[in-house]
């Protein structure tokens, strides 16, 4: 119990250390701003995480609380500067985490009568009831203009306006590591434990006289006021609220990228979160086929690891717990070295596709990956395949070797434990 409790202060400090340092190591303007989103897809993906992977619960409509909690407060902001609202702009994201726990009494009540996939189509029913009205009522939405801010206003406090991105990014930081640890706590709890339950065995959870309906409930309301604290740090850190805050597309996010991280471990929606962040900021203006390369990883992922990022780590940690591992670090660099040969074909191909069909008018000449190729020519294409066929046929090769030898090595830990419980 000790080394677990040391273990927890070393982690939890290491975290909050990360955050400190993180604006000093990458300090440009753009690097700020990826580091302040990815903290509020943090606690996004985690609250959406308290309903998938804890409580089971498919949602299609999480962006619904972390939408409606930054249209009230970029109002509440507004409200500020106005004077009418006497609270410091530190504290608006509390507003609309409020907001989304109100909104997650209302709506919850009638979605979590319902579990497995009934419970997942009305959530999508209510997505797009929310989105319709976001559309209707445009002295609250503010139409597809959307609702705008300025968080440099009031008080300062301590001589902080708000008015730089290291600042917010800060302010960010500090819900992000609170609200970090608070869903961490709530796995501990009676309700989170009954809420695994609920999730694993719902009939059992009745016979021993809980009802799963009122813990479901229950939980979807906690989830709402982390989803709604996420959504008001998005209103403080964009100044703007339009209706793609409760679209289906950022529902579909969250969801997508918590698999990818790995929805069964606490740590997986982080993961995911920054893959997020990553993925549309980074890749999207690196390709026009971003969206393709990210629905073919989910595929996969889907396909060959479905317990996300996640899982692949804690499979690792427990070989080298083992002692294990360093067998398998040349099998891994050879993987690495022919997937990624493999990859850069298919990616190669795929670039020449879009280029024909998008950037005819620009020429036939494309830069991929430092290497220049030619549309127009056959010889780009014969080559570009050869890498492909070359690289994935190595890659299947050592991939074949890897699982014989995971196998391998999976029976030896087998026999550690059985020999462990003999004596």
């Amino acid at each position: 119990m000790k080394s677990m409790k040391t273990g927890r202060v070393v982690v939890w400090g290491l975290f909050a250390f990360v955050l400190l340092l993180a604006p000093r190591v990458f300090d440009s303007g753009l690097s700020v701003t990826m580091l302040s989103q990815m903290g509020i897809a943090i606690i996004a993906c985690l609250s959406f995480n308290m309903l998938l992977g804890q409580g089971g619960m498919l949602s299609f409509g999480h962006a619904v609380y972390t939408g409606l909690g930054s249209y009230m407060a970029i109002h509440a902001l507004n409200a500020v500067g106005r004077g009418s609202l006497p609270i410091p702009v530190s504290a608006v994201p509390l507003v609309g985490g409020l907001a989304g726990m109100a909104f997650a009494v209302l709506f919850g009540f009638v979605t979590t009568r319902k579990s497995g996939n009934t419970f997942a189509m009305i959530t999508l029913g209510m997505a797009e009831l929310v989105f319709a009205m976001s559309l209707m009522f445009s002295d609250f939405f503010g139409g597809e203009a959307g609702v705008s801010g300025n968080r440099v206003t009031g008080q300062p406090f301590m001589g902080i306006t708000f008015a730089s991105a290291s600042q917010v990014y800060y302010l960010i930081a500090a819900y992000t590591f609170v609200s970090v640890a608070l869903m961490f706590a709530f796995t501990g709890t009676p309700l989170g434990r009954m809420l695994n339950a609920v999730r694993d065995n719902p009939e059992r959870v009745e016979f021993i006289g809980y009802n799963p309906q009122r813990i479901r409930y229950t939980a979807f309301i906690i989830a709402g006021f982390f989803a709604g604290i996420s959504g008001g740090l998005a209103a403080l850190n964009f100044e703007i609220v339009t209706a793609e805050v409760v679209g289906a597309g950022r529902s579909g996010a969250y969801l997508l990228f918590t698999f990818l991280g790995g929805a069964t471990f606490f740590f997986g929606p982080i993961i995911g979160a920054v893959l997020m962040v990553l993925a549309f900021v980074l890749l999207s203006e690196l390709t026009k086929a971003w969206l393709l390369y990210l629905g073919l990883t989910f595929l996969f992922m889907v396909m060959y690891a479905p317990g996300g990022i996640a899982s692949l780590i804690m499979m690792n940690l427990r070989v080298a717990k083992f002692g294990k591992l360093k067998g398998l670090w040349f099998t891994y660099l050879a993987l690495a070295v022919t997937g990624l040969t493999g990859l850069f074909g298919v990616g190669a191909i795929l670039e020449m596709v879009y280029h024909r069909k998008l950037n005819a008018a620009m020429g036939s000449e494309l830069h991929y990956l430092g290497a220049t190729l030619d549309a127009a020519s056959v010889g780009s294409w014969l080559g570009m395949v050869a890498v492909m066929v070359v690289g994935l046929g190595l890659f299947e090769m050592v991939r074949r070797k890897f699982v014989k030898q995971w196998g391998l090595i999976q029976e030896d830990i087998e026999k550690v434990l059985k020999r462990k419980e003999a004596l």
